[in-house]
């Protein structure tokens, strides 16, 4: 089994696990860390847990309570992958759900949580411009509503709400160009990251790190059309830390190149008419 941290902020872990065992191998105890939900993308596995047997496959979702045991088996397929989100208790707390909730052991493939499990993939390889911080408080959030059976409550957005994501964005934008987390933004605004994460996108449409993708998008188009420094040199500038990354996201933004999108800034203008009439 190997482990790739993607990320790890103060409230919450993401991993990507990949097993290679299969009915061969021999089962072993292990014990959960914390709150979890992993999401299966690949493969499949059994997984003995307080006494019950539950069969994963792709889609499905293994869930952890802080302190359980359980063993997971290969005894029909070899190998698995999956996407795990751990939160902390103050995460979890905030989330809510009892601890009930949390000791499901399992889940089958559900559409509500499929559905997030793919867009947190999705984000794990660059190809959207969610944060995984986001997605996993977006699936825990959904994991809990759908065991509980009990939608939460939308609270009224106050004046002081609003300034506060307002501000918040402008702070953002501000410091765009440096490495900024759920967490760090929702201790800006002085509320939990559970809670700024949702008022965020209520006041503004986008959340966060959409916001946060988006400044530095709108910085590098500036720089590509009024100065001659190199694309290389303007993707870090402006925040990206790998220049494919910068050049992939941009291009699914503008529809064109940073290199065309320059070329079209300094009077090219076939570029973006070829792209019209595609359209």
């Amino acid at each position: 089994m190997s482990a790739t941290l993607l990320l790890q902020t103060p409230s919450l872990t993401v991993l990507d696990f990949r097993c290679t065992f299969g009915p061969h191998d021999k089962p072993f105890a292990e014990e959960h860390r914390g709150h979890s939900i992993s999401y299966v993308r690949k493969g499949s596995f059994g997984c003995h847990c307080r006494g019950r047997l539950f069969e994963l496959v792709a889609g499905s979702v293994l869930v952890g309570h802080p302190g359980d045991e359980y063993v997971c088996t290969h005894d029909h397929v070899c190998g698995d992958e999956c996407l795990s989100f751990t939160v902390t208790p103050e995460l979890a707390d905030a989330i809510g759900g009892d601890a009930e909730t949390w000791r499901v052991g399992a889940l089958p493939p559900l559409p509500e949580l499929m559905v997030l499990g793919e867009l947190g993939q999705a984000a794990a390889e660059g190809r959207s411009d969610l944060g995984l911080d986001e997605i996993g408080q977006a699936l825990a959030g959904r994991f809990v509503e759908v065991v509980s059976g009990r939608a939460r409550k939308q609270q009224p957005v106050t004046a002081r709400d609003r300034r506060r994501a307002v501000e918040t964005a402008l702070w953002i934008d501000a410091h765009s160009k440096d490495e900024i987390d759920l967490d760090q933004a929702a201790s800006r605004a002085e509320l939990s990251a559970f809670h700024f994460l949702r008022l965020f996108a209520s006041v503004l449409g986008v959340t966060p790190h959409q916001y946060l993708v988006r400044s530095r998008l709108r910085h590098a188009a500036r720089l590509l059309a009024d100065e001659e420094r190199s694309i290389t040199d303007i993707a870090y500038d402006v925040g990206f830390g790998d220049l494919s990354n910068f050049v992939r996201t941009f291009r699914r933004a503008a529809g064109v190149s940073p290199l065309k999108f320059r070329q079209a800034s300094r009077g090219s203008r076939k570029i973006f008419q070829e792209r019209l009439a595609l359209n």
